[in-house]
């Protein structure tokens, strides 16, 4: 990964910029030390957009699913089932 200081970024950032717009992330150093790294906004999160229905048909809820450790908790709470 592309890395470079702050002056060259100040100096540059239009073209940085432009290249981030385009997939190149980069890293921003001070005094030679990495601080922050420069990526496109748009480019992880479109991957992460469906949410609804990811598990359908890997999973099995069990038909007592509602009443699962009714029993348990019972106890837990008043200390009676």
């Amino acid at each position: 990964m592309r890395v470079v200081n702050i002056h060259e970024a100040k100096t540059h950032l239009s073209r940085l910029i432009d290249a981030a717009t385009k997939g190149e992330s980069f890293i921003i150093a001070r005094a030679g030390k990495p601080v922050v790294r420069v990526s496109p906004v748009c480019a992880p999160e479109e991957q992460h957009r469906q949410r609804l229905d990811f598990l359908t048909g890997k999973i099995q809820v069990p038909d007592n699913f509602d009443h699962m450790g009714h029993e348990e908790i019972g106890v837990l709470f008043d200390g009676q089932a």
